[in-house]
């Protein structure tokens, strides 16, 4: 049985924390793979990423698994969530073995961080160790295959897409081999997820969604986010980020080619992507629970699927969204704009 979100990869956790009112709209995502950790790479193609850890992901380089991955608001000052997570794998003895001591380990901890500054009010409300040793320990205490919660959580706390409320999204694939595909999204992109001439998410169209909302529906929606937008501060950073994971046994360099893959995903479902005020990054885990094909292109499969459960996932994340108003702007929901009308097939579980 699944659950349609990352957690259908074995050994995966999601542990969410966040911190709202007083001035804070923020929080911390963490990924947390099975004791042993799991192959990791990462592709960036936004002009401006905040990220820790990223070249340690690189193939040529020694670190072969790592034991989890960390997507934090607060910008770059949010990148500090990361340190909670290494003191707490540092204290299980998980992570890079570097001395005959068991406990000399070096956790290595992947981090990406998205723009959310100042948006519950309190430009110094942000992201600190505390708040990510908080989401680890949330990830370490669920349950196999848990439900991840979606929309305005963790990381997606103070996330906005163009004019409207962001936040996370999750979704996940079966493939006729039988090996698992995932992703888990942060939505806070600069460009727009909603097609401007009719109101419906660009990533629903991709699902085969045809019924559109109604006209004047769209237009009440147009002028309530004109409205908003000239009252909030423009935002001058945004991010997507993207964690696509697979039961496969795979390479570093190809988790690399399947973190690359999954920015089609983004680009299905946001447009514009990859500006230089994006810092738009995707990490891939392999758990190696299933053996892939050795078939050269046995790996297309997954490369596909990939970028489909993304785009799926940023739909999930601006459905699952729930209104701003706040001392930091205001950003209404795709739901509250244009309701819960049916949002295109999902797919057969």
């Amino acid at each position: 049985m699944t659950v349609d979100a990352l957690t259908d990869v074995t050994g995966l956790r999601v542990g969410h924390a966040d911190r709202t009112g007083d001035g804070w709209l923020t929080g911390t995502t963490v990924v947390l793979a099975a004791e042993g950790g799991a192959v990791a790479a990462v592709d960036v193609r936004g002009g401006g990423p905040g990220t820790k850890e990223t070249d340690a992901l690189d193939p040529r380089n020694v670190v072969q698994k790592i034991e989890a991955i960390v997507l934090t608001g607060g910008s770059a000052y949010g990148l500090d969530a990361a340190s909670g997570v290494m003191a707490w794998l540092e204290e299980r003895q998980r992570g890079v073995r570097v001395g005959a001591d068991p406990a000399h380990v070096v956790p290595v901890v992947p981090a990406a961080c998205v723009f959310d500054l100042g948006r519950g009010g309190d430009f110094r409300a942000r992201p600190d160790a505390a708040l990510g040793r908080a989401a680890v320990e949330a990830a370490a205490a669920s349950e196999v295959r848990a439900p991840v919660a979606e929309g305005c959580v963790g990381a997606g706390t103070g996330a906005v897409m163009g004019s409207l409320k962001g936040g996370v999204g999750t979704a996940s694939a079966v493939l006729d081999s039988g090996i698992t595909v995932a992703a888990l999204v942060v939505a806070n992109a600069a460009g727009s997820v909603t097609d401007p001439r009719t109101g419906v998410l660009y990533g629903e169209l991709l699902q085969g969604r045809t019924d559109l909302p109604d006209p004047r529906v769209h237009e009440a929606a147009d002028r309530r986010l004109v409205e908003c937008a000239a009252t909030n501060a423009p935002p001058p950073l945004n991010t997507t980020l993207a964690v696509v994971a697979t039961d496969a046994e795979l390479s570093k360099a190809q988790a690399q080619k399947l973190a690359g893959t999954a920015h089609d995903g983004i680009a299905r479902a946001v447009r514009p992507v990859h500006l230089l005020h994006d810092g738009d990054t995707v990490f891939a885990l392999a758990t190696g629970a299933r053996e892939l094909d050795a078939a050269p292109l046995a790996l297309n499969e997954i490369l596909a699927a990939g970028a489909d459960v993304v785009t799926r996932a940023i739909v999930r994340a601006a459905r699952a969204a729930e209104s701003v108003d706040g001392p930091g702007g205001t950003w209404p929901s795709y739901t509250e704009l244009y309701g819960t009308e049916a949002s295109g097939p999902r797919p057969e579980r």
